[in-house]
């Protein structure tokens, strides 16, 4: 598996969901915090998004906490 990448903000709960069901399954994630990391912020804009968590797993973009579709990419 690829680097995951998990763009999160300070006070997104989904955020923090998606991040603790990573760290529950031992996956190791980089976060990049659009709030605080004005390169981030610009990385996720030009990927089209503006919203909070956005999950990358081998190049398949997650919007949102989508526990079944991070379920599905990670079980492969």
């Amino acid at each position: 598996m690829d680097k995951v990448k998990v763009y999160t903000s300070n006070t997104c709960p989904y955020c923090t969901m998606a991040k603790e069901y990573l760290k529950d399954r031992n996956i190791e994630f980089e976060e990049k915090n659009v709030q605080t990391d004005k390169e981030a912020r610009s990385e996720l804009m030009n990927m089209g998004y503006t919203g909070v968590p956005v999950i990358i797993i081998d190049g398949q973009e997650i919007v949102g906490f989508d526990k079944a579709k991070l379920d599905e990419i990670l079980d492969k």
